[in-house]
């Protein structure tokens, strides 16, 4: 599941008339960076959730077939329903398997997406979120995690906890019951209130990964990634 539904407005004025997922970086969209990632660590099935300018999105990846992928979409149109409400929507129309992996659009990762899916299947637990040890360098630490899971995690506090030093590094991994059973239908929610709700409940399992990851979602970060990526060529 790819999470692109979003107003991007952090890269405004140039995402007002361009979805986020699709702004060039290193002389390509980001989607065609994302999905040649994703199709080279075995990933064959996508789904894309949209809505601002969500029919950009889909002229420009098409089916997926050209990158050896089966991408659907599920369209939130213009009530945008966040990313929880967006995932019970695509619940609703049938496109969400038994335990699938969930990923912003705007989020270049270092980490093999089936090792990702594997730990969640072998954790015991409903879901499984990717952390990354950050220390407050890239983004603001959200996640106190030990021995495999997730203990805490919460937006927005202030002070941080010194025990604080993990991030939601963007990758997840959920069952299908949580969304049917913990997101109401037709409504606007966020994945982050589940994911909170599960760690207090000792549901959510870590996977920790050691390289940093980049994101679009504002001007500084879309210069890193291009640097990287040119870069690496």
């Amino acid at each position: 599941m790819i999470l692109a539904g979003g107003l991007g407005t952090r890269m405004w004025p140039v995402a007002k008339t361009v979805p986020k997922t699709l702004l060039p970086v290193a002389g390509r969209p980001f989607a065609d960076w994302q999905l040649d990632w994703l199709a080279g660590a075995g990933v064959t099935s996508v789904v894309y959730c949209v809505g601002y300018l969500g029919e950009q999105v889909r002229e420009h990846v098409g089916d997926g077939s050209a990158r050896g992928l089966d991408v659907h979409y599920v369209d939130e149109g213009r009530e945008l329903r966040g990313t929880g409400g967006a995932l019970r929507l695509a619940y609703d129309e049938g496109e969400l398997h038994e335990r699938f992996l969930v990923l912003y659009g705007d989020s270049w990762l270092q980490v093999d997406p089936a090792a990702v899916h594997t730990a969640a299947a072998r954790s015991g637990l409903p879901a499984l979120m990717t952390v990354y040890e950050n220390n407050g360098q890239f983004d603001t630490s959200n996640v106190e995690y030990a021995e495999g899971r997730v203990v805490r995690y919460a937006k927005g506090l202030d002070p941080i906890p010194s025990q604080m030093r993990w991030i939601d590094y963007g990758l997840s991994v959920l069952e299908r019951t949580l969304v049917a059973d913990r997101i109401p239908g037709d409504t606007v929610a966020d994945l982050s209130d589940l994911c909170h709700a599960l760690a207090a409940e000792g549901a959510l399992a870590g996977y920790l990964v050691t390289e940093r990851f980049y994101e679009i979602g504002s001007p500084s970060g879309l210069a890193e990634l291009e640097a990287l990526l040119v870069t690496s060529g």
